[in-house]
């Protein structure tokens, strides 16, 4: 398997012939509003290992943003490759609600251990889900449960997914508003104040609280330290159930297991997907067995399931990937790679860098994201670019980074400041 090292290779223009051919058969066939098309994107791919992604027409990439934070791990990680060859040969789909595989019962055993066991809770209970906005929403169900009170705390900034329930509890207004007529108005969004959340518990209708230890599309935005520990006491007063999204963050993204961990607080709930199996569509919400054990008793027919909950490839996944991120190298190797880069970035450009670990947000001023985003895909490098403004340049590539590829990143971002016009707003 590739470790690094290997830089962009490009053998057409971006995009190249292919890819545009195949960016006008989509076009005739999948929902406008799905895939961004345009002369200058997407580019199509075909195969990826690494750090690196090869499209249609040959040329080859590195790959910035894990796959949308999924592939920390890396591209076709061999002992996730091989999970899932083993288990192409046995089981692909079971009845998950119904009659499990015993995968089922050890990832959920595996769940518990890395999360409440391990933060001295007693057993963790587990929800399967798909993708990641499902157990926001199981979690969001579980609240209702335990408290009895439907109003949804979030945050300014915050993302949940864009399912009508974690849409109710306050994404971007731009991906609301447009179904407002159909949402409840359960939820309030506040800024990331310990004085404002207090005033909004105090309203007495707050049964769940929402939030990301640390903002991912909102920007890389790392919250004060005395914000989560303030967050946990006024949920506790309060009554109300506190769920940390850790979809993004999770799985030492952030150089922790989990980033609720630097300042060392737990949830009642927490939501984990992307990385949990390195590719395969799975999520879960996990909670501490006292809060989960709202939910009834099974009677012979689930209140809340799906066709393809624990799906035995995505249980296999997952249960390799979780081995390999209880490795204390893992973590470690994080922190001192993520360290490199915000080191770098900040010493060539000058300009701010947010997050933790290998999820990282260059400021680049507003407006500017996009624009740096197709430059970069120009040069073979795969970013994506985030918060409110389009303002931050996002960093989350796979956890086997090398120098060799920092430097070559850097030095590109370095150029794109200096040569592309600035703020668009």
């Amino acid at each position: 398997m590739l470790q690094g090292g290997v830089l962009p290779k490009l053998v057409t223009p971006i995009p190249g012939p292919r890819s545009l051919a195949l960016a006008e058969r989509l076009a005739a066939h999948e929902s406008r509003n799905v895939t961004f098309l345009s002369p200058e994107f997407p580019v199509f791919w075909e195969r990826a290992e690494g750090c690196n992604v090869w499209d249609v027409d040959g040329n080859r990439f590195l790959d910035l943003t894990s796959a949308f934070a999924v592939v920390g791990l890396g591209h076709g990680h061999p002992e996730l490759r091989a999970a899932m060859h083993a288990q192409v040969d046995t089981l692909v789909h079971g009845m998950g609600d119904v009659h499990p595989s015993e995968l089922k019962v050890q990832l959920c055993e595996q769940l518990s251990q890395l999360t409440f066991e391990r933060w001295g809770q007693g057993p963790g209970k587990v929800i399967l889900c798909n993708a990641g906005f499902e157990a926001v929403e199981a979690a969001l169900k579980t609240a209702l449960l335990r408290s009895g009170r439907p109003g949804v705390l979030s945050f300014t900034g915050g993302y949940h997914g864009l399912g009508y329930g974690s849409l109710m509890a306050g994404a971007f207004e731009k991906f609301r508003e447009p179904f407002a007529r159909q949402l409840a108005r359960v939820g309030e969004q506040v800024p990331l104040e310990l004085g404002a959340v207090e005033a909004a518990l105090g309203r007495g209708q707050i049964g769940a609280i929402l939030i990301e230890p640390i903002q991912g599309r909102g920007g890389k935005v790392v919250p004060p330290d005395e914000f989560l520990p303030g967050l946990r006491e006024l949920a506790d007063r309060s009554g109300a159930v506190l769920i940390f999204d850790e979809i993004y963050t999770g799985f030492n993204r952030t150089g922790k297991l989990f980033a609720c961990e630097h300042w060392g607080v737990s949830p009642d709930l927490i939501c984990v997907g992307k990385a949990l199996t390195g590719g395969f569509p799975l999520s879960a919400c996990v909670g501490r067995a006292e809060v989960m054990d709202a939910w009834p008793a099974s009677d012979g027919e689930a209140i809340h399931t799906s066709t393809f909950l624990g799906n035995p490839l995505g249980c296999k996944m997952a249960l390799a990937s979780l081995a390999i991120h209880g490795r204390e190298e893992v973590a470690a190797g994080v922190v001192e790679t993520g360290g490199r880069l915000a080191g770098r970035l900040a010493a060539a450009t000058g300009a701010r860098v947010r997050g933790r670990g290998l999820m990282l947000g260059l400021e680049v001023g507003a407006g500017r994201g996009a624009p740096m985003m197709l430059a970069a895909l120009r040069d073979g490098l795969l970013l994506l670019a985030d918060g409110p403004q389009g303002e931050i340049l996002s960093f989350t590539p796979p956890f086997t980074l090398s120098a060799d590829e920092i430097e070559y990143a850097v030095g590109r971002v370095q150029e794109y400041l200096m040569s592309l016009p600035g703020s668009s707003s």
